[in-house]
C-alpha cells in the first residue's frame, strides 16, 4: 500500500508529507483548494509526463516521494529484482522535474527511466477518474480479472505450463529442422572434412607429447655430434696414423728411449707418457662406446615432426587449437549422424509438437469453458451492485471470443473484453467509450466492488467518484468504497459528505495565503474537526447547528 507521500515545491504546495494507512481514505475541501494538485503529483511519482508548469513559481525544481509497502509475494518486488535494483521492504520512488521542464527518476535510489516508473505504477496503485482511467478500462487485464474472481488459477497456471511445453516442442524441431538445412548445405564439406580428420585420427594430447619428443630427440643429435667431435680429436687425421694425439705420444716415448743410459727425469717422462698413453686410450674407448649408444634415429625424429606439423595443419585449417582437433572431429560426425539420420528425428519432434499442441489446446479449451461459466456469473453480481449507484439500467456483457493462433499465449486462446451498455437497446461498448464520466466511475467502483478480492494492485484512487449524485446514491458509493477498503487501500477524493463519513482517515484540503503567495495545505483531521467539515460538506459556508447533527448522524451510521 502507499504508505507516505511526501511533497517539494509542486504548484501551490511548498512542503507537504502526508501519511496514509489501510482502509478508506478521503480527502475532502472546498473546488480550486489544490486536491488535484495532490492526485498530480502522485501521478508524477506513478511515471505520468512532467510539464514545467508543475515546479512552484520562483523555485528551481519540484520533488515527490511515495513510499509503498507491498507484500513480500508482490509482483512489483519482481520487477525490481529483473531490472537488478535492489529490492526492500519498502520501495521508495523519487521523481524530480526542473523548471525547464526536464526529469529525473529513483527507485530505492537507483536512477530508472519513465517507463520502468510506469511499469512499477502500475503494479502498485490504480486511478479511477472521470476522464482518466487506467487499469479496468485497459482490456489487456479483463482476461486476469475474470480468472481472479473465478478462482481459475489452477487453470491458469495448467495453460501457461502448457503452453511452454509446446512452444519448447516447436523450438527444438525448428532448431532441428535448421541444423539439417545447414547440414545439408555444407554436406559434401562435411563428408570431406570428417574423412580427413578421421584419417589424421588426432588423439587428445598428443601435441604435447609430440613436442616433447621431439625436443629429446634434437638434443639427442646435438648430442652425438659433441660426442663424434671430441672422438675425432683423438683418432689420426690420415691413413698413416699422423695427427692422433695418441701417435704422438708413442713418438715422444720412442724418442725419449733412445737416451741411454735414462736419468731420473727421463725415466719419470717415459712414466707419465706411458699413463697418459693409457688414459687416452681409455678417454677413447669411453666415447665410442657413448657415440654408439647416442647415434640418433634421424626417421623417427622425421616422423615426429611431421606428425607435429599435420596436427597443426590441420588446427589452422579448422580454425580450433590442436587439442580442440579430436572435439572438432566428433562434433562433424555428430552433423553427420544428424544428417544422415535427420528425417526421422525431425519427424518424431514434429510429433512431439503436435502433441504439445494438443495438450495446450485442450488445457485453454478448459479455462475457456470455465471463465464462460463465471463470466454469467461475475455479470450478475455486478448488476446486483449497479441499481443502488442509479445504474440500475446499465449491464455489464462479458465478451469471451476466440483469439487467431498467432495470438495464442500462456493465458489462454481468448480475448476477454468487458464491454457495457448504460441503456436498453444499446449495443455493448467499452467501458471507457459507452459512459459518462460520473457513471464511468461509478460503473468502475461497481466492478471492484466485485473484483476486490483478486485485484493484485493493493491501492485504488478514486477522483470524485461521486460526481454530479446525491442522497442515497452518495450514501451507496460511500457504503462500497467502505466494502472495497476492507481488502484494499481506497484512497477517494470527494465532495460528498456521505463519502466523507465512511472514511477511516479524514484530510482536509484548503488553499491559504502566506504572504503575498497562494498555498496548499493538507490536514489529518481529528474527530472534532472531521465533524465540523462534514457539516460544512453539508451546509455550505454557514455552519448550522442542524448541520453538525446531519453530520453526527453520517458519521455514527457509518461507524
Amino acid at each position: 500500500m502507499l504508505a507516505s507521500l511526501s511533497i517539494r515545491d509542486v504548484v501551490l504546495i511548498e512542503r507537504l508529507d502526508l501519511h496514509f494507512g489501510p482502509g478508506l481514505s478521503v480527502l475532502t475541501g472546498e473546488t480550486g483548494a489544490g486536491k488535484s494538485i495532490l492526485l498530480d503529483s502522485l501521478g508524477l511519482a506513478l511515471g505520468q509526463r512532467a510539464e514545467a508548469g508543475m515546479v512552484r513559481a520562483g523555485q528551481s525544481q519540484a520533488g515527490v516521494v511515495a513510499v509503498f509497502n507491498p507484500p513480500a509475494s508482490h509482483p512489483a518486488h519482481a520487477l525490481l529484482t529483473e531490472q537488478g535494483i535492489e529490492n526492500e521492504d519498502q520501495i521508495v520512488v523519487r521523481r524530480i522535474v526542473t523548471a525547464d521542464g526536464r526529469s529525473r527518476a529513483f527507485v530505492n535510489d537507483e536512477p530508472v527511466g519513465v517507463a520502468l516508473l510506469r511499469r512499477l505504477g502500475a503494479l502498485l496503485v490504480e486511478v479511477q477518474g472521470q476522464h482518466d482511467q487506467v487499469g479496468l478500462a485497459d482490456p489487456a487485464t479483463h482476461a486476469g480479472l475474470l480468472d481472479a474472481f473465478g478462482g481459475l488459477d489452477s487453470r491458469r497456471n495448467a495453460v501457461a505450463e502448457a503452453y511452454r511445453a509446446w512452444r519448447g516442442a516447436e523450438k527444438a524441431l525448428r532448431e532441428a529442422q535448421e541444423a539439417i538445412a545447414a547440414a545439408q548445405r555444407d554436406e559434401e564439406w562435411l563428408r570431406h572434412a570428417v574423412q580427413e580428420l578421421s584419417d589424421l585420427a588426432p588423439v587428445e594430447g598428443e601435441e604435447d607429447q609430440l613436442a616433447a619428443e621431439r625436443q629429446g630427440l634434437q638434443g639427442s643429435e646435438k648430442r652425438a655430434e659433441a660426442i663424434a667431435s671430441a672422438l675425432s680429436e683423438l683418432q689420426p687425421r690420415d691413413r698413416r696414423g699422423g695427427g692422433a694425439p695418441a701417435a704422438g705420444l708413442r713418438n715422444a716415448a720412442r724418442a725419449l728411449e733412445r737416451l741411454t743410459p735414462p736419468s731420473e727425469e727421463v725415466t719419470a717422462a717415459l712414466t707419465a707418457l706411458a699413463a697418459a698413453q693409457d688414459a687416452l686410450a681409455e678417454a677413447e674407448n669411453v666415447l665410442e662406446r657413448l657415440a654408439s649408444d647416442a647415434q640418433p634415429d634421424p626417421r623417427r625424429l622425421e616422423h615426429v615432426e611431421e606428425r607435429l606439423f599435420a596436427l597443426r595443419a590441420a588446427a589452422r585449417k579448422y580454425a580450433v587449437a590442436v587439442v580442440d582437433l579430436p572435439g572438432t572431429l566428433s562434433g562433424l560426425k555428430e552433423r553427420l549422424a544428424n544428417l544422415d539420420a535427420g528425417t526421422g528425428r525431425v519427424a518424431a519432434l514434429d510429433a512431439a509438437a503436435r502433441e504439445a499442441r494438443a495438450a495446450y489446446v485442450a488445457a485453454a479449451d478448459a479455462l475457456t469453458a470455465a471463465r464462460r461459466d463465471h463470466a454469467e456469473k461475475l455479470e450478475k453480481a455486478v448488476a446486483r451492485e449497479l441499481a443502488p449507484l442509479k445504474l440500475e439500467r446499465a449491464r455489464l456483457h462479458i465478451e469471451i471470443a476466440p483469439r487467431e493462433e498467432n495470438a495464442w499465449g500462456p493465458d489462454g486462446r481468448d480475448r476477454v473484453t468487458f464491454l457495457v451498455t448504460t441503456n436498453p437497446g444499446q449495443k455493448p461498448g467499452q467501458l471507457a467509450k459507452i459512459a459518462s464520466g460520473g457513471e464511468l466511475s461509478r460503473l468502475m467502483l461497481a466492478l471492484k466492488v466485485v473484483l476486490a478480492r483478486g485485484s493484485p494492485v493493493p491501492t485504488l484512487v478514486f477522483d470524485e467518484v461521486d460526481s454530479g449524485i446525491g442522497g442515497a446514491t452518495a450514501a451507496a458509493v460511500g457504503e462500497r468504497l467502505a466494502r472495497v477498503a476492507e481488502r484494499l487501500q481506497v484512497l477517494v477524493v470527494t465532495h460528498s459528505p456521505q463519502v466523507a463519513a465512511r472514511g477511516s482517515r479524514h484530510f482536509q484540503v484548503a488553499k491559504g495565503i502566506r504572504g503575498d503567495r497562494a498555498e496548499t495545505r493538507v490536514t489529518p483531521l481529528e474527530p472534532a474537526a472531521r465533524r465540523e467539515e462534514i457539516a460544512r460538506m453539508l451546509a455550505g459556508e454557514r455552519v448550522t447547528e442542524a448541520a453538525r447533527a446531519a453530520a453526527d448522524e453520517l458519521l455514527a451510521g457509518a461507524a
